[in-house]
């Protein structure tokens, strides 16, 4: 019993003197908190309310190092396209109205995307869970397959994407000059089909912060390069919208490159595979799911 209370002591007094950073909170420390927490609130022995300052402030830190990175990454997504509108915007009235028109069909294939890519995160999540390793690849590759063939159905709307508009009640002269933008953000359709299979096959191992410093290392070259070539160079609206398309791009490879170097994805990333059990009925079915 005094012993019991001497460890839930230990446990308050530091979460009340230790605030490590995010940097130093490594994938080993996670485990190690998140075994304490389960110590912490199966221990009878002590009254609860003794244990619930230390057991809230390992769960803070936890769902910290989580989510924290995970939010700047949607951030960073948001903001490189809200600084391609600003550009545009700053090239005149008509081509801040198209960059804003072609809204509602960008939303679209991001949400679908993400959606169908967020199947990544059950199926792998249950094999990082079940100790299948190999199954996450496995899983990555087939989902990345799978949307990339969604990709070039959306990019069927993106290529009559004037016509569409145009039925939506835009002006002919405001649908042509967002088409042009949108035809420059086909590219991005694609990036969406291997970024997010990605980042769920990462999050479902935890692996949440290289992900955040690469969307935000990515986005001040997203300026710099989107100033260049609209104001610079003068590739106008379609320049603004291969920029952004690009910059997708490159988190993609950083992502990737990553996957493949990174000694905490020897076990999960063998390489490409050829694997046809089950064909792709769970991705298939899971992402319908989702949906």
């Amino acid at each position: 019993m005094g012993s019991s209370e001497d460890n839930i002591n230990e446990a308050l007094l530091q979460s009340n003197t230790q605030s490590p950073s995010l940097s130093s909170y490594s994938f080993t420390t996670k485990h190690q908190s998140s075994r304490e927490l389960e110590r912490i609130l199966s221990d009878d022995s002590v009254p609860f309310l003794r244990r619930l300052p230390a057991a809230t402030w390992i769960e803070f830190k936890l769902l910290f190092y989580l989510a924290a990175p995970a939010v700047i990454v949607y951030m960073i997504n948001y903001l490189m396209s809200m600084s391609t509108q600003i550009i545009a915007g700053h090239l005149g009235n008509l081509e801040l109205a198209s960059s804003l028109g072609n809204n509602g069909i960008q939303v679209f294939a991001y949400g679908l995307m993400l959606g169908m890519g967020s199947a990544v995160e059950t199926l792998c999540g249950q094999a990082y869970g079940a100790q299948k390793y190999e199954m996450l690849g496995i899983y990555l590759q087939r989902s990345t397959i799978l949307l990339t063939l969604a990709g070039v159905l959306l990019s069927i709307i993106y290529i009559f994407s004037k016509p569409i508009l145009i039925f939506l009640g835009e002006s002919p002269r405001i649908a042509s000059a967002a088409a042009i933008f949108v035809y420059g953000l086909i590219p991005q359709i694609f990036a969406y089909a291997v970024n997010f299979p990605i980042q769920k096959f990462l999050q479902a191992q935890s692996i949440v912060l290289p992900s955040a410093i690469m969307s935000t290392a990515t986005l001040v070259v997203h300026i710099l390069l989107s100033w260049v070539v609209v104001y610079k160079i003068g590739l106008g609206l379609l320049g603004a919208s291969l920029v952004l398309s690009l910059s997708w791009w490159i988190i993609v490879v950083a992502q990737f490159v990553y996957i493949v170097k990174s000694e905490r994805c020897k076990y999960t990333w063998r390489g490409l595979v050829c694997k046809h059990s089950q064909d792709y009925q769970d991705s298939l079915g899971c992402q319908w799911h989702q949906r």
